[in-house]
């Protein structure tokens, strides 16, 4: 989560900037900030591999790890480490080709990289054990590194990786103002992390592991919704940047509406207090319309509602709530936090948009 932070930063900064100046037709500048979010991705994802590297005992334990799980987390941390530039520099070109109309080409990359990783991972961790799962994932991102890489020289008119390409103060600004809301929301969520962890460490490493595998299963139906909302950040972008104001509500409209039609399901919260599956199984209902509200504020270049919107939900929201349920149901509690941080922190979402008039819905 904290190197698909720092990807984040430069990946969907980069993509926001991107798809106004095409709106703009300045394509020179595309150029530009291009190869500059490309080589700062790799250098920073270095820097921060590093500095992990060498805080990776104590950050393991706050992490969650016990005595039992502390060698096999040490094992594949290591090696996911040593990988981190790769993993932090695949977030450019998946993003930037959306904003270059070619969707279809970033969706190739992020697929590739998901069939290496099936097939390497059996195969080493038989080998290596949790280390070989660490080593498919780090060979699954350089295998997308290279062909979105390849894409990019052979098949973008705008895109470039050109080094030492001048990038304007001004240009880094917008990305940073940006892509440090996407960051953020990630580094939260990273906390967050910690917290349930911790909150779940005295029931046991098997709660732990049962947390991070329904986690994986819910994240499948919850990125898909997730992938609707930031799909339409190059579109929100592009006609920001033309000036489309009118269109710009009418995409809106027709995601918030999309993303109900799709993810409503009647009495899904109905069980969230009883069992961890209905409390789980809540929470793509109101992730898509967040990830919606969270990503129409980027694209127009408001960073700050951007922001907020992001940490109500998976932050302040989140904490808060799963602090207070812990202390009044325990395991329980725990369960249903995450289910009723997203309610509340839908409902913020809309007030904000509605009185602030950032996407007028009526």
């Amino acid at each position: 989560m904290i190197l698909m932070a720092f990807g984040n930063i430069f990946g969907q900064g980069g993509s926001s900037l991107i798809s106004r100046l095409l709106g703009q037709e300045r394509r020179a500048d595309v150029r530009r900030v291009s190869a500059f979010c490309f080589w700062i991705a790799l250098l920073v994802g270095a820097a921060v591999g590093g500095i992990l590297l060498l805080l990776r005992e104590p950050f393991l334990r706050l992490l969650g790890a016990s005595a039992d799980t502390l060698p096999y987390a040490r094992e594949y941390g290591t090696v996911l480490l040593l990988g981190a530039p790769f993993i932090v520099v695949n977030f450019i070109h998946m993003n930037l080709l959306r904003c270059d109309g070619m969707p279809a080409f970033s969706m190739l990359g992020t697929l590739l990289g998901a069939v290496v990783n099936v097939i390497l991972d059996p195969l080493l961790i038989s080998v290596m054990g949790a280390a070989g799962a660490a080593l498919a994932t780090v060979i699954s991102y350089i295998s997308s590194d290279l062909l979105l890489l390849v894409i990019v020289l052979t098949r973008s008119k705008t895109l470039s990786v050109r080094p030492l390409l001048k990038t304007e103060g001004v240009f880094l600004k917008d990305i940073i103002s940006i892509g440090i809301t996407a960051a953020i929301t990630n580094i939260a969520s990273s906390i967050c992390t910690v917290l349930l962890n911790q909150k779940l460490l005295p029931f046991g490493d098997d709660k732990i592991a049962a947390m991070g595998i329904v986690l994986k299963v819910t994240m499948i139906v919850q990125m898909i919704l997730v992938g609707f909302s930031f799909g339409g950040v190059p579109l929100f972008g592009f006609l920001a940047g033309a000036g489309a104001r009118d269109k710009v509500r009418r995409l809106y409209r027709f995601c918030a509406l999309f993303l109900r039609a799709v993810s409503d399901r009647p009495g899904s919260s109905d069980d969230t207090a009883r069992r961890p599956a209905g409390a789980l199984a809540a929470w793509p209902d109101h992730a898509g319309h967040g990830s919606c509200r969270s990503c129409g504020p980027n694209a127009p270049a408001r960073p700050n509602k951007a922001l907020f919107l992001s940490l109500s939900r998976q932050g302040v929201v989140f904490a808060a709530i799963l602090l207070l349920l812990s202390a009044l149901f325990g395991y329980w509690g725990i369960l249903s936090a995450q289910c009723a941080a997203d309610v509340l922190s839908a409902g913020i979402a809309g007030w904000i948009l509605l009185k602030g008039k950032v996407l007028k819905t009526t």
